[in-house]
C-alpha cells in the first residue's frame, strides 16, 4: 500500500479540487509550493511559511548537490531535519538549473556534464544520479530528469528534447524502483507543439508515474501560448493523478492554470518580488519603491487576513525598501506568499461551490481596479 495517494473531491469545468496524502501530511489542491532553493524560503522561518497556509515546499537538487552536498544533507538527517520542515517536500531534478545556470555544460544520451556556476567544479547529472540525490535529500516527491529548452524553438529541437526526456523518464523510473513512502513524477515536454505534447503524454503514461508535471512552459513564450498548451494537454494526463505546472508563476498565471486543470504550482516569484519591493494583494501588485507611498499611512490591505498586511503603513514599507533594510524584504515575502495561498484557497472553495468562473472574474476585476489612491 502506497503512502502517496491523490483523491479528487470536486471539479468545475476543467478545474479540480483534491487532496494528496503523503507520509508527511496532506497537500490540499490546487496548491502553491513556496520555493526553498537551498534549504530555506528566503527571508522566512519555516513556521512562518507554514503559517501562510503552505502544505509543501520545493527544494532544488542542483543547488543542494553543489552546496552543501546531498551526502552531507543525508548524514545530517535529510532535508526535512536539516531545515526543520516536517511537512512534505518536492525536489526538482536539477535539469532546468543545469541548462540555465551551469557553465560549459555538455548533454548526451547518458546525461549532462557541467561545471558549477559557483566554483567551476565538474559534475555529472544523469537520471539515476538525480533520483539518488533526491532520495538522499529524503524528498517526498521526486522529479524525473528531463531536458527543458527555451521557447520559441525549432520543432526538430523540441522533438529531440521531448524524446530524450521520455527515455530519461524510463531510466528515472527504473532507478526509483519501489519506494511506497515517496512519489515519482514524470515531466511532459514538447514545447508549444500539440502533437509532440500528446506523444510525450502517451509515453509518460505507458511508463507510469505517481504524478505528471507539465514542463517547458513559462520559458519565454507568451501567456496565451502557455494557456493554449495547458488547455490541450491536461485532458491527456491521467485524471486520477496530480498535475503539476513547473515554475509558474504570477497570480494570473496560476489562476489560468487552475482553470485548465492544474493541481500544483511553484515559483520563486513571490519571494523575489518581495525582495524588490513589490507586494501582491487582492488589489494586484503594489510597487512600494514608488514615491507615492512615501507619506501614505494606509496599510497594504486593511481587510487582509494577513496581520502584516494590516500592521505596517505603506509609508513605513516604502522607507524599508528605499533604505534596503532586510525587514522590508522579509515582510513583503511573507505578504506575497500569504496572498498566493489566499488565491489558491479561494480557488479551492470556489471549485467546491461550482463558482470558479465567478471567483476568477471577480479576482481579475479587483486586480484591474487596483488599490484606492491615498486621500
Amino acid at each position: 500500500m502506497s503512502d502517496f495517494t491523490f483523491t479528487l473531491s470536486a471539479t468545475d469545468g476543467m478545474a479540480r479540487r483534491g487532496r494528496i496524502d503523503t507520509a508527511r501530511g496532506e497537500i490540499h489542491t490546487p496548491a502553491f509550493m513556496p520555493v526553498g532553493t537551498v534549504g530555506t524560503v528566503k527571508g522566512m522561518y519555516p513556521e512562518q511559511v507554514r503559517d501562510t497556509g503552505a502544505d509543501i515546499l520545493l527544494g532544488n537538487t542542483y543547488h543542494l548537490m553543489l552546496r552543501p552536498g546531498a551526502e552531507q544533507v543525508a548524514a545530517l538527517g535529510g532535508l526535512h531535519v536539516f531545515m526543520d520542515w516536517a511537512r512534505p517536500i518536492l525536489t526538482d531534478s536539477g535539469g532546468f538549473q543545469v541548462m540555465s545556470l551551469a557553465k560549459l555544460r555538455k548533454l548526451n544520451e547518458h546525461g549532462v556534464t557541467f561545471r558549477s556556476h559557483i566554483d567551476g567544479s565538474a559534475h555529472e547529472l544523469t537520471p539515476e544520479r538525480s533520483v539518488e540525490i533526491q532520495t538522499l535529500l529524503d524528498s517526498d516527491i521526486i522529479m524525473q530528469l528531463d531536458e527543458c529548452i527555451s521557447l520559441p524553438a525549432e520543432r526538430k529541437e523540441m522533438e529531440r528534447a521531448m524524446e530524450l526526456s521520455l527515455r530519461w523518464g524510463q531510466r528515472s523510473k527504473d532507478a526509483f524502483g519501489k519506494q511506497p513512502h515517496r512519489a515519482l513524477f514524470g515531466i511532459n515536454q514538447g514545447g508549444d507543439d500539440a502533437e509532440l505534447r500528446s506523444r510525450s503524454a502517451a509515453g509518460l503514461k505507458s511508463i507510469g508515474f505517481d504524478g505528471y508535471a507539465v514542463g517547458g512552459l513559462a520559458v519565454g513564450e507568451p501567456q496565451e501560448t502557455m494557456f493554449r498548451v495547458l488547455g490541450e494537454i491536461t485532458p491527456e494526463l491521467p485524471a486520477d493523478k496530480p498535475r503539476y505546472l513547473m515554475g509558474v508563476g504570477k497570480p494570473d498565471d496560476i489562476l489560468g492554470g487552475i482553470e485548465r486543470g492544474i493541481d500544483m504550482f511553484d515559483c520563486v516569484h513571490p519571494t523575489r518580488a518581495g525582495r524588490h519591493g513589490h507586494a501582491y494583494t487582492r488589489f494586484g501588485v503594489i510597487n512600494l519603491k514608488n514615491a507615492r507611498h512615501k507619506d501614505d499611512p494606509r496599510p497594504l490591505d486593511a481587510a487582509s487576513p494577513n496581520p502584516n498586511c494590516r500592521r505596517f503603513s505603506r509609508a513605513y514599507l516604502h522607507h524599508l525598501i528605499r533604505t534596503e533594510e532586510m525587514l522590508g524584504a522579509m515582510i513583503l515575502s511573507q505578504v506575497n506568499l500569504s496572498y498566493y495561498q489566499e488565491l489558491v484557497q479561494g480557488a479551492r472553495t470556489a471549485i467546491e461551490a461550482q463558482s470558479l468562473t465567478d471567483y476568477a472574474a471577480a479576482t481579475r476585476a479587483q486586480w484591474a481596479a487596483g488599490d484606492l489612491p491615498a486621500n
